[in-house]
């Protein structure tokens, strides 16, 4: 008889695993104070001092920097705004080139097209899975204006790509939207680069529903960036600003009710990071015993904050390729309460690689004419194989989960690595 539940034993989970739930009193007490005051929006699309926003965007912007020693902390209603915002502030031209990650939300990689710029992919790392340094110095050109690097999974860039950046007196923008409170040596990620963003949707470490935060040390980007987020285009004369690049504006500005929250969440980051290193402690000690798995490796001087878990799986040591063993594993657990309707979140890979996305296979993105491709004349490559790393990781190697949350318990984490190691342990059955 099997024991495996894909083969029809008994599974190791009947119960829904507990939902990922970080706010509470602190939240609803601030959101209270917003509904007492009135106040559910102060900005204004012109020059006036409510163009910086209400009370709560105010205080907001003020904690997040000092919490993360910038000058300058500017919130947006999302990371994608805050994406498009750094890119324009910067000064991007049509037909400009800027390298981005082909192993990300697609934001990241898209938002250049908001101004008529090029993405450009570098492959990522084997084995931290961040864009890789010398794909990235071999991908610059004449036209390069930045690189978009990707804290992924919860954990900053590799500092050789600050190097090569400043050698080639180029901006970096650093989406950190999954890797807030992590560290490189002293220094906060989304803080290493130019620009930094944070993201608040409602998956992430901490969040006010849907938000990002965009953090700099530079005056100029700053004042740009709040053009940029603010109809920039009705602001720029009254406020005496000559330099009109990129000053058309948008509506990307943060109601009151969601700076509140994200105040109250803030103040939660360190503890609820410390949860999840506490449970990826205790998980990795017992996946870690499972010959085929090979748990993420943390980058020198630097520390995790894990949005999620990515395991290597040798497929020589199953003896079956990487997805038999998650369809397994799988049908030995449950989904998480609230996100039901996601299924299992455990899978092989992270995203399709972006390149192979029907946008850029087609090179179509606005109007017919395939701009800003047509735009340029220069020949781009999105064929399958540009990025050998990322292409292996995501179709054979990489298992990626979200078991790890706080609220999970002792004896969630256990169900974990018993569904793992009674895979592994009946492995013939898949064989």
């Amino acid at each position: 008889m099997s024991k495996l539940a894909l083969n029809g034993g008994e599974k190791i989970r009947t119960k829904k695993f507990p939902p990922y739930l970080p706010i509470g009193k602190e939240e609803f007490g601030l959101v209270k104070e917003v509904f007492k005051s009135a106040i559910f929006s102060r900005f204004l699309g012109c020059w006036h001092d409510d163009f910086f926003g209400g009370p709560q965007v105010q205080a907001l912007e003020k904690e997040w920097a000092d919490f993360f020693g910038v000058k300058h902390a500017i919130s947006v209603n999302s990371a994608t705004s805050a994406l498009y915002c750094a890119v324009g502030a910067i000064g991007t031209e049509p037909a400009d080139e800027i390298i981005v990650s082909p192993y990300t939300m697609s934001a990241s990689a898209t938002a250049p097209l908001i101004y008529g710029a090029i993405p450009v992919f570098a492959d990522v790392e084997k084995d931290c899975y961040c864009l890789d340094a010398k794909d990235v110095e071999k991908k610059i050109t004449d036209r390069t204006r930045a690189i978009i690097v990707v804290d992924i999974m919860g954990q900053p860039y590799d500092p050789k790509i600050d190097e090569i950046a400043k050698k080639h007196n180029i901006k970096i923008i650093e989406d950190c939207a999954q890797a807030p409170y992590a560290k490189r040596g002293n220094k906060f990620a989304g803080t290493l680069g130019d620009i930094g963003i944070y993201s608040l949707n409602y998956h992430k470490h901490i969040h006010s529903g849907e938000g990002g935060i965009i953090v700099t040390n530079d005056d100029e980007i700053a004042n740009r960036l709040r053009l940029i987020r603010n109809h920039a285009e009705a602001v720029i004369e009254a406020k005496g600003d000559k330099n009109l690049i990129n000053m058309v504006g948008f509506n990307y500005r943060m109601t009151e009710i969601e700076a509140s929250i994200a105040r109250a969440q803030l103040k939660k980051l360190p503890k609820l990071i410390a949860q999840r290193d506490k449970n990826i402690k205790y998980l990795e000690e017992g996946l870690s015993k499972i010959p085929c798995l090979k748990m993420p490796k943390v980058r020198e001087n630097c520390t995790h904050v894990y949005y999620q878990h990515g395991i290597l799986f040798d497929s020589d040591v199953a003896g079956i390729h990487r997805d038999k063993f998650i369809e397994a594993v799988k049908a030995e657990l449950m989904p998480i309460k609230l996100r039901e309707t996601e299924g299992i979140k455990i899978g092989g890979g992270y995203v399709k690689p972006l390149y192979l996305s029907p946008m850029f296979q087609n090179k179509i993105a606005f109007g017919s004419k395939g701009y800003p491709w047509s735009a340029s004349d220069r020949e781009y490559d999105y064929s399958k194989g540009i990025c050998p790393n990322v292409e292996r990781l995501h179709y054979e190697t990489l298992i990626n989960h979200e078991y790890i949350r706080p609220g999970m318990k002792k004896k969630d984490l256990d169900d974990v690595i018993a569904a793992f190691r009674k895979v592994w342990e009946n492995i013939d059955e898949l064989r």
